[in-house]
């Protein structure tokens, strides 16, 4: 019998501006000109009865490996693949990823979902970045991650991820959590996860229109809800199979950072957003393999878990920057320099462990991602330890006896 990853539902109040879908227009304070209005009538436009031409968004990683670019094209019929368009260029010293002398980079388009933005034909198209020559460039973590993910041990495990995607809601002018009294605090974390209520829930029409956003777009959305932190949120995506995961997260991503530059609203991906007793924001990976979901997977999952602990600091070193803020052994998490985890007791584990979760047959779960990692490195780094790494004899057996493993 097959183990699923367990899905919750969220909350939060309405904001002082509208978002409609399918095309996600804001709805601004009308000027008495009309100006604002025939703006949402151009926006509003169904070009499908007037031109097989569609807009094409190509949209790829900056040089932070966090932060989301995008620009537009004409593409002159509608398409259904990544190998139907073509190649296009940028220039990178804008964005930090080639020398001023040396800017041009190359997009390769590599997976395409439906604009929920424009509608119709219209696309967004998720790139990686080479140059003129076609190597990938340093941020492109896609291509490695492809490469993982094509080895045929990992093919024929099929590797399934669920990922758990937290954010924080801000204020614009002053970076501060949504539903927060400026330069103060609400009242202490507890009322606020899954929460409903003007006082409890900040943020629910954004979460509500991504959420919509996303599976219109084709996006494999799996729910959403809201978190312990006030003004936090998390939605989860998945099951993907291999490098369909990360195009889905960063997809999903970059909507997200959309709807929010419509709301007036800040994202934030720091997994600390804020110091003191306030929950950090992760994004805990659950994962397993074909051996896993089968008879028998308590036993493959074991020794996945044996070969995490012996790449651990491989891992938190790849899982999001400034995690070591996040992963104190505090709120719901463990110190980050300790591998370690729990066997369920009846459905329920211990949230504080770091290293994984494990179920009797079906998935582990990695807590140790921060928000704002990577999910090409994170789901990759997964496959390439439980599935073609091999350790040495001795290393396993150290590791099996301090984690109380018999494999």
């Amino acid at each position: 019998m097959h183990r699923h990853i367990g899905l919750t539902a969220f909350p939060v109040k309405h904001l002082p501006f509208a978002v409609c879908l399918p095309w996600l227009i804001v709805l601004a304070v009308k000027s008495d000109n009309g100006v604002v209005s025939r703006l949402e009538d151009l926006l509003k436009l169904d070009m499908a009865p007037f031109t097989d031409k569609i807009i094409a968004e190509y949209i790829w990683i900056g040089g932070t490996g966090i932060d989301i670019r995008s620009k537009s094209r004409t593409i002159s019929r509608p398409v259904e693949y990544p190998s139907e368009l073509p190649k296009w260029n940028y220039d990178g010293s804008s964005t930090g990823q080639a020398p001023g002398e040396d800017s041009e980079v190359i997009l390769y388009p590599q997976a395409v979902f439906k604009d929920p933005f424009r509608g119709g034909n219209n696309i967004l198209v998720i790139c990686d970045s080479y140059t003129p020559s076609g190597e990938p460039i340093p941020t492109n973590k896609r291509c490695r991650a492809a490469q993982i993910f094509s080895d045929q041990k990992v093919i024929d495990e099929v590797p399934w991820y669920g990922i758990e995607q937290e954010y924080t809601l801000l204020q614009t002018n002053v970076k501060w959590p949504l539903g927060w009294p400026v330069g103060g605090y609400p009242g202490p974390q507890g009322p606020y996860y899954c929460a409903v209520g003007a006082d409890k829930s900040f943020g629910r029409d954004i979460s509500d229109a991504h959420y919509k956003a996303c599976l219109y777009a084709g996006i494999n959305i799996s729910g959403t809800n809201g978190e312990v932190m006030p003004g936090q949120w998390e939605y989860q995506v998945g099951p993907s199979v291999g490098i369909e995961a990360g195009d889905h997260i960063w997809c999903s991503r970059y909507i997200l950072e959309r709807i929010t530059e419509q709301a007036g609203v800040i994202l934030s991906l720091d997994p600390k957003p804020i110091e003191g007793d306030w929950n950090g924001a992760g994004c805990h990976t659950n994962f397993s393999t074909k051996s896993m979901r089968e008879e028998g997977g308590y036993e493959v999952i074991k020794k996945a878990i044996l070969n995490l602990s012996l790449r651990h600091m491989d891992h938190i070193s790849a899982y999001g920057e400034g995690n070591e803020r996040r992963l104190t052994g505090k709120h719901e998490t463990a110190n980050i320099n300790t591998f370690s985890w729990t066997e369920p007791e009846a459905g329920i584990a211990d949230r504080r462990c770091l290293g994984v979760v494990v179920d009797d047959l079906g998935y582990l779960e990695d807590r140790r991602p921060a928000s704002n990692m990577d999910p090409y490195v994170v789901t990759s780094l997964l496959a390439e330890t439980t599935i073609l790494w091999q350790p040495s004899l001795e290393a396993e057996a150290r590791a099996a006896k301090e984690l109380q493993l018999q494999v």
